[in-house]
């Protein structure tokens, strides 16, 4: 059985082991109440945005949550500190490994999904009307955890156990056949591509479609308003585009940025065909460390994302903060009433 990194001074592990130690469990403490803060205060509906967009950024907040517990938590952290559970019998590291995946999609293709509704929002004002509705929302947030839950069912089949002991089969070894067997190869490429390397290109030709189609509206506008020179804060109709498309670009450039390494470090890997470290000081296995890193660091910054670009948000947040600092200053008062009323 392994022995725990946390059985050995930490002065002793290598350098990426100890960075690798120290930055989850800061994401799991910094991630879990900052998603499930969003969820409470997107869900009270307040922030001035409207039902459907409220709906796909509480289920991309839902689903950052879960990629925290199940990959963070669940994976990153226990087999760092706990790698001797019951969560690395073979059977429930596989379903394990698989439920990653399904919540890792579904967490990237609700930014797609949210992205493609902004530009239907903005750029099809014929469509506008039948697609951005809460029904559709959550249509489309339903069908993709369904699609996506159903293509990760054969990561529970790719892994076989590294020994057996007393008939218990123990941590999930990836087969040999993986990087050989046509089928494998070709389900590793469709999954590559469609996390991250179709969302980052269908990223970038919506923000751009977008982008054009906002610039010539903008040159309409003001010509139909009489002056080259005018401003698109005196246009309400503008200035709400504005705000739409900040908060647009911010998530879709943080999830470009955060992912970058991680398609970087694929591209790589496929061109040099290293699949096996050499050891904790291999730059691939440095490279595959961080890009993961930087990964999950997109689950925890969306909230970030909101305080920065929505003041109704951080009005929120901040009565939120407030209230339970109420309820401490009154408890205090109170206790102070009754020890002068006893002396």
């Amino acid at each position: 059985m392994r022995v725990p990194f946390v059985a050995y001074p930490f002065s002793w592990l290598p350098p990426v082991i100890q960075a690798i130690m120290i930055y989850y469990p800061i994401i799991a403490a910094i991630g879990i109440p900052a998603n499930v803060v969003t969820i409470v205060i997107l869900s009270r509906g307040k922030c001035g945005l409207s039902r459907c967009i409220t709906r796909y950024l509480v289920a991309m907040a839902a689903a950052d949550l879960l990629v925290i517990v199940t990959d963070v938590i669940l994976v990153r952290m226990n087999d760092y500190y706990f790698p001797t559970t019951f969560l690395h019998i073979t059977p429930v590291c596989s379903f394990r490994a698989a439920l990653v995946r399904a919540v890792t999609d579904i967490s990237v293709w609700l930014t797609i999904a949210f992205t493609f509704d902004r530009f239907v929002t903005i750029c099809c004002q014929k469509l506008r009307t039948k697609y951005c509705t809460e029904k559709t929302a959550s249509l489309v947030i339903g069908t993709v955890c369904l699609l996506f839950c159903i293509k990760n069912i054969p990561w529970f089949f790719i892994y076989e156990p590294y020994y057996t002991i007393d008939n218990v089969p123990w941590l999930c070894h990836v087969k040999s056949e993986y990087y050989t067997v046509t089928a494998w190869v070709t389900f590793d490429w469709i999954n590559r591509c469609l996390t991250p390397l179709l969302p980052i290109f269908l990223i970038l030709l919506l923000n751009a479609l977008t982008v054009g189609y906002i610039l010539a509206a903008s040159r309409v506008r003001r010509r139909l308003r009489g002056s080259k020179n005018d401003v698109n804060h005196n246009d309400p109709e503008m200035e709400n585009r504005r705000k739409s498309i900040i908060l647009l670009f911010a998530i879709s450039g943080n999830f470009i940025l955060l992912w970058a390494t991680y398609v970087i470090f694929f591209v790589l890997m496929r061109i040099t065909n290293h699949y096996y470290a050499t050891g904790y000081n291999d730059p691939m296995l440095i490279g595959d460390f961080t890009s993961y890193m930087l990964l999950l660091l997109s689950c925890c910054t969306n909230t970030c994302i909101y305080a920065v670009t929505q003041t109704k948000f951080r009005d929120e947040l901040k009565n939120g903060l407030k209230y339970p600092l109420r309820i401490i200053f009154n408890l205090v008062q109170e206790r102070k009433v009754q020890s002068n009323s006893q002396h």
